[in-house]
């Protein structure tokens, strides 16, 4: 562990690391916005360092409203000889005190010590993170996962570290279900992988998981984009008659066709187009069979019906609940066959 050593270790030739992966080091900046991954960064610093060293003194300070001298303070060696770690959250919101003293510990830092640092993203001390970055300390940088397939892989890697199984559509299925924030659904694998004795399953995430507005979101979807019609309407019906917002429900038929539409242009192999749209390659593979179901003017049809309910559902009908069901029925109507 760095915070073992007597000197500075040398500049490394990369000091970005994943919250997976991160390790203890005299300086250690967890910057980005997603709060939940920050979280997870500096819990698995933590927990390092309370393995190496379990009489560890642990402090946490305020970079908003921090004193000047405190930081020295903290890092100065204790009596009995305990290693040090210090977290400091809100650096975005940094006072004068904490920027000037930081900069002064950068110079020199404390051996025996490891210091945190949590940025939520900003401009606001720069100054500091250039410094960190150079200095060629640990850096997490912890974005929103924003797409599908960073969200399934965040998935497939939670049960992989588990040392647990769960299908490629499972996955699929959770991230559709409850993908919309970060830490539910980490709290959403993490009830999986307590509960279930086996491999899991879509069947058994959608026991768990299929009431919410998202998996019933998809269930319209997956129904009008496989031509069944009677199937999404009346699924569509029972969601909105107990109270589901008509917005999602459209996202949800908005998601599924952009897929399919991006997939229809696409050449190659299913993993080259899988890299080139940073989708996972099963999925790709289940839009290019989709895609077999639909002629161009079809999608371009069901594609301008669900833009103008997004529109409708969003302030520009009196009756959104029309609105969606009229591009589902456009949908499964377009589905060759059908």
């Amino acid at each position: 562990m760095a915070a073992a050593q007597t000197t500075r270790p040398r500049t490394p030739v990369s000091n970005t690391a994943t919250w997976r992966d991160v390790t203890p080091a005299e300086i250690v900046l967890v910057g980005g916005p997603e709060e939940y991954l920050g979280i997870r960064a500096m819990d698995h610093v933590r927990a390092q360092v309370r393995t190496a060293f379990p009489d560890v003194e642990v402090s946490r300070l305020m970079a908003g409203t921090y004193e000047a001298g405190t930081l020295a303070m903290q890092v100065s060696p204790s009596l009995f000889g305990e290693r040090k770690l210090i977290e400091v959250e809100g650096v975005e919101g940094m006072n004068d005190a904490f920027l000037a003293d930081a900069l002064t510990y950068l110079a020199r830092p404390e051996p025996d010590a490891v210091l945190v640092l949590r940025h939520a993203g900003g401009v606001r001390g720069k100054k500091l993170l250039d410094a960190v970055k150079a200095g060629g300390w640990p850096v997490v940088d912890c974005q929103p996962l924003k797409k599908d397939a960073d969200k399934a892989t965040f998935v497939a890697t939670e049960f992989r570290a588990a040392g647990r199984k769960i299908s490629s559509d499972a996955v699929q299925t959770l991230v559709n279900a409850v993908g919309a924030n970060l830490s539910e659904l980490a709290a959403a694998c993490s009830q999986l992988i307590a509960d279930a004795t086996g491999a899991v399953t879509p069947e058994l995430v959608d026991r768990y998981y299929g009431g919410r507005i998202e998996a019933t979101a998809f269930k319209v979807a997956d129904a009008a984009m496989a031509g069944n019609g009677p199937v999404a309407l009346s699924t569509l019906r029972h969601a909105l008659a107990t109270g589901a917002d008509p917005v999602p429900l459209v996202a949800a038929l908005a998601a599924k066709l952009r897929t399919v539409a991006k997939v229809a242009g696409a050449q190659g192999s299913p993993a080259q187009i899988a890299r080139e749209l940073g989708m996972q390659p099963w999925l790709v593979e289940q839009a290019q069979r989709d895609v077999r179901r639909w002629t161009p003017e079809g999608l371009v049809r069901s594609i301008q019906a669900t833009a103008e309910a997004d529109a409708q559902v969003k302030g520009l009908s009196r009756d959104p609940v029309y609105a969606v069901e009229h591009a589902v029925t456009v949908i499964a109507t377009s589905v060759r066959g059908h």
